[in-house]
């Protein structure tokens, strides 16, 4: 009502710290009439109404309780003109959230466009381009932005925000894939290694926002995806005055403690190097583009150790790595690479609703009738499985024998085959320790595996055994015999020997489904070894070598008549045998009938 007295009054017990009007002054609602102060924290106490100044109640310095009258105000018509809204409601230009903006800011590349320039000058992307690949739209949750570097005796504090952003290295939680498989099963867990900063060295803080992420993971038992580009440990955090050498921190227990328990992906450009490598060896899969270079020291570590003087690009090149069985998947660029690594996560996520696959009737058509002739049994895969579901993994490493994912129905399962073009299908040295590396990663996380097997047994002979032979085909017996994933394996020439048992889980009774195609054919050995071994005093009792090899080629047939498919199936040493048309459905069916 115009013309009557309202009174201002403190909302709490507090010391009064400031009076903002006199007596017979004009004020506008809202304006600021006196400040108060409580446990440190100010409240202002402002006009309810528009009007004059009738009564002060109160002087700097005094101590009020709740409810006493500061001042009473006279409502009249006309506000003054001045703007007198309430300093907590005026905007502020260097207020708290613009500040934490602009520190935001040096993070990202919009605020980083000379670095940004380099990194793109190279051919390369930045760390945050690759996040944004990865990532579901909007799904990432950043942890850690606003670290920098521990080398405030260094360097000024604004200069680290630029230079040091994030400390070298980008870490959260996100989704990927959730259009696919739903917003559930798509957590992930990312951290992306930004080599603009300090090289993507690994700095005190940097360790300490990795170690934050893997302890989320572990809690939460997340995939995670890690970018290793960097160039090893950082010697220049001089902030750290308690540490000496810094190497109990636990980054590298936690990482490698994680096989097994979760899915984990490394992927890299460019140097990785020392502790990155590290790192990037210890992932499930290893995914790394074609200008990558991966040691577990850099040059600087190698000339120290006096073992020479090298070019970054000497150590550890793309080539090298993936026939040496370190890279699974060679990409031809970071956007490839992310790709890839989609892809990769989507074998753990679930199945996929839409799939198709080829007219399963033409696999009757590609085993060639001379058993002695190879084929591609790759062209057999990709026409067994989904339609562009099978994504091989190692395969310039351990070649006799073909590890990869794919689905069948859309399902996502594990694929080991021996290549006949590789060796007559032999699995050597280096294909038992890659199968069996597959497999067991397989294993634990009860992806079932489908094995089909084309092979005259092990690589045997002196070369074999300077390989390691007998210790890594000894790996494969281990990983099938603690295999609990579902194996069904298909039997699709050859089965000779230990390496076919190996193939099939350490025995042909392994699997919960063994089965041959009409082409199958079995033996304790291959069939002119035995023939050698076991007929040796016959063979030395023929007058002639013409007699001699006609008496070995008799027994070779007459062994080759005995291992038939359909005479193993009827001894009960596989399952059936079956139309080749009929095996895509079989192995459905034999999965369906496990829940592993």
């Amino acid at each position: 009502m115009k013309g009557s007295a309202q009174s201002v009054v403190s909302p709490l017990a507090a010391a009064v710290i400031s009076v903002d009007v006199e007596l017979g002054q004009a004020v506008a609602e809202n304006q600021i009439i006196a400040t108060v102060e409580s446990m440190k924290m100010q409240t202002a106490l402002v006009a309810p109404v528009s009007g004059v100044v009738l009564e002060i109640g109160v002087t700097v310095g005094q101590t009020v309780q709740t409810g006493h009258v500061v001042c009473k105000i006279t409502e009249v018509d006309a506000p003054p003109e001045e703007d007198k809204t309430p300093i907590d409601q005026q905007p502020q230009s260097d207020g708290p959230l613009e500040k934490l903006n602009q520190q935001l800011h040096y993070s990202l590349d919009s605020g980083r466009q000379t670095a940004v320039n380099k990194r793109h000058a190279k051919g390369y992307r930045t760390a945050r381009e690759n996040l944004a690949q990865l990532c579901d739209t909007d799904s990432f949750v950043e942890y850690g932005q606003l670290a920098v570097a521990a080398q405030r005796d260094r360097i000024s504090g604004e200069d680290l925000k630029v230079q040091t952003a994030a400390d070298g290295v980008i870490t959260g939680l996100a989704t990927i894939n959730s259009e696919q498989f739903g917003s559930a099963a798509t957590q992930v867990a990312v951290i992306v290694n930004d080599y603009t900063v300090l090289a993507g060295t690994q700095g005190y803080f940097h360790h300490r926002k990795i170690d934050r992420m893997l302890k989320q993971v572990q809690e939460s038992f997340l995939p995670v995806v890690m970018y290793t580009e960097g160039g090893g440990g950082r010697p220049g955090d001089t902030d750290v005055k308690t540490q000496i050498a810094g190497l109990d921190v636990p980054t590298f227990a936690s990482w490698a403690g994680l096989s097994g328990q979760v899915p984990m992906i490394a992927v890299n450009n460019g140097y990785c190097f020392a502790g990155n490598a590290a790192l990037f060896g210890c992932a499930d899969i290893r995914i790394a583009t074609k200008t990558s270079w991966i040691g577990m020291a850099g040059p600087a570590m190698i000339e120290g150790g006096g073992l020479g003087s090298f070019a970054p690009t000497d150590i550890g090149p793309i080539g090298v790595q993936a026939e040496n069985g370190v890279v699974d998947l060679v990409a031809d660029d970071e956007a490839h690479a992310t790709q890839l690594t989609q892809q990769c996560l989507g074998y753990f996520q679930g199945t996929q609703d839409d799939w198709e696959c080829a007219d399963q009737t033409e696999l009757r058509d590609m085993m060639p009738a001379d058993r002695r002739y190879v084929y591609d049994v790759r062209l057999m895969v990709n026409h067994l499985v989904d339609t562009h579901s099978f994504l091989e993994l190692t395969p310039a490493y351990g070649c006799a024998v073909v590890t990869g994912f794919a689905r069948i129905e859309g399902r996502a399962i594990g694929l080991i085959a021996n290549d006949c073009q590789m060796l007559g299908g032999a699995v050597d040295a280096e294909a038992a320790e890659k199968t069996a590396r597959f497999i067991t990663l397989c294993d634990n996380f009860d992806i079932p595996i489908l094995s089909l097997c084309d092979s005259p047994g092990f690589m045997v002979g002196p070369a074999s055994e300077e390989q390691g032979a007998v210790r890594r085909m000894a790996q494969l017996f281990i990983a099938g015999a603690k295999l609990n994933t579902s194996l069904v394996t298909i039997f699709l020439r050859k089965g000779y020997g230990l390496g076919a048992m190996a193939m099939a889980g350490g025995s042909f009774h392994k699997p919960i489904y063994s089965a041959a195609w009409p082409s199958g054919e079995f033996g304790g050995m291959g069939l002119e070894g035995a023939v050698r071994l076991g007929f040796k005093k016959e063979l030395a009792a023929m007058p002639d070598d013409s007699q001699r090899e006609a008496l070995f080629t008799e027994l070779v047939e007459k062994m080759y008549e005995q291992g038939k498919a359909t005479e193993a199936a009827a001894h009960l040493e596989i399952d059936a045998v079956i139309d080749p048309a009929d095996t895509r459905d079989l192995i459905i069916k034999a999965f369906n009938s496990r829940t592993s």
